[in-house]
């Protein structure tokens, strides 16, 4: 049994630790700010198989607590957060209601079996709107907390039909009605939260990021090697980061950078959907076009780090969700970022970023301009942007407040 003083916080909804994904690197990060604070224990939920799932080979520094009859590992403990591994049935889309539930069925019964009281479940996004009133009551009959991440608006992501996106918004619904606390990443999100179901406990606490440069030199070997191997240069091409889904707007990005007059080249970095790359290449022919590249995936957060400090400049075409990492993390290391222009995207960068419409024509010309830009301007926007991270999205600050949370939680 813990300390009696000890806040124990369970995190459910990411499908791994460290991996791409918003949650995926916010639990990383957060959880890593609180490794030595005694009076917070993270429990965290992940995939034990499926996409996305969690593969602790790819994290240093974990110790293996519990193993499946195969062999297998199905609880470990990393950053000193007891990780523990949900095996998920194939059963498609709906394997994420799935996993959630079955997630915090578990924590349930963990805090049973290990006498824990007053835990607080963080449930990142909106999906077990069905079952969340059942699991509510056992949340409370154990003498726990539900908090609750909305995360951005599901219900409008291109990739859901709309009878899908009908229950994110009625889920959405029921899990902002039953939290205690509903804990937003972007202020246009609490506003929303507000103004749509009057909910009269929310927070704002926002996605973090740093302006540390990457430990690599400029000529270590493994980053040269990778421009040399994606045929790009330093300083010569453009880059984005970040899942391959229709919301993320690379259809405009590639066709806008293809109509450009730029003579750099376009990175792509991202896990492939045959699919939606299939229909790009039908609607827009861009493997005509050689300068747009897509470069694969890269998980060495140095040498990511690395590429976005060497990147001529950062599109980001996010408009679904709120404070999104990879914009953050663009800021902290690109001089130069070109971000579609809406509000959560605005908030973020407020007068540090170059902004851009779907319009026809908008992107190609500002990338135009952009290529015309001379170095002392580049370098005003990545001063600019550096110090928007570091006055409002340090991890040290986001870590703070999420103490200040849990610690007032567990006084209740």
């Amino acid at each position: 049994m813990e300390q009696q003083n000890t806040s124990h916080i369970f995190i459910i909804g990411s499908k791994s630790i460290g991996q791409y994904g918003g949650y995926e690197t916010f639990v990383d990060r957060l959880i890593g700010e609180h490794e030595h604070e005694d009076s917070i224990k993270y429990h965290v939920a992940c995939k034990a198989n499926g996409d996305g799932h969690m593969d602790e080979s790819k994290l240093d520094g974990v110790r293996v607590l519990k193993k499946n009859d195969d062999g297998s590992v199905s609880e470990f403990e990393y950053k000193n957060a007891h990780v523990f591994k949900i095996p998920c049935p194939n059963i498609g889309p709906a394997v994420a209601i799935y996993y959630d539930r079955a997630a915090v069925k578990y924590s349930i019964q963990y805090c049973k079996e290990n006498g824990i009281e007053k835990p607080i479940f963080y449930i990142l996004t909106c999906r077990i709107g069905l079952f969340i009133d059942g699991l509510v009551k056992q949340i409370k009959a154990i003498g726990g907390m539900y908090y609750l991440n909305p995360d951005g608006h599901e219900f409008l992501r291109a990739k859901w039909p709309k009878p899908v996106r009908k229950y994110w918004k009625w889920s959405e619904k029921k899990m902002v009605k039953d939290a205690d606390l509903v804990i937003c990443d972007s202020v246009n999100i609490e506003k929303y939260i507000k103004e749509e179901y009057h909910h009269p406990h929310t927070t704002y606490i926002a996605y973090g990021a740093d302006v540390e440069k990457s430990s690599m030199p400029d000529d270590d070997l493994k980053f040269v090697n990778w421009l040399q191997e994606k045929g790009l240069k330093t300083n010569e091409y453009y880059l984005v980061v970040g899942r391959f889904v229709p919301e993320n707007n690379y259809e405009t990005m590639i066709r806008e950078f293809m109509k450009s007059h730029s003579k750099k080249d376009f990175a792509i970095i991202t896990n492939i959907n045959d699919r939606l790359r299939s229909y790009l290449e039908e609607t827009l022919h861009f493997s005509t076009d050689p300068r747009i590249k897509f470069v694969g995936t890269v998980y060495d957060k140095e040498l990511l780090k690395k590429i976005r400090e060497n990147a001529y400049g950062y599109f980001h075409g996010h408009e679904v969700g709120g404070t999104n990492p990879s914009l953050l993390e663009a800021l902290g290391s690109t001089e130069l970022n070109l971000l579609l222009d809406v509000g959560f995207n605005k908030e973020v960068g407020q007068e540090a970023a170059l902004y851009w419409s779907k319009k026809d024509g908008d992107l190609a010309g500002l990338i135009d301009r952009a290529d015309e830009m001379d170095a002392e301007w580049r370098s005003k926007f990545g001063t600019a942007a550096k110090q928007r991270i570091s006055t409002a999205y340090s991890w040290a600050f986001i870590g703070d407040e999420y103490k200040r949370i849990w610690n007032e939680g567990a006084v209740r």
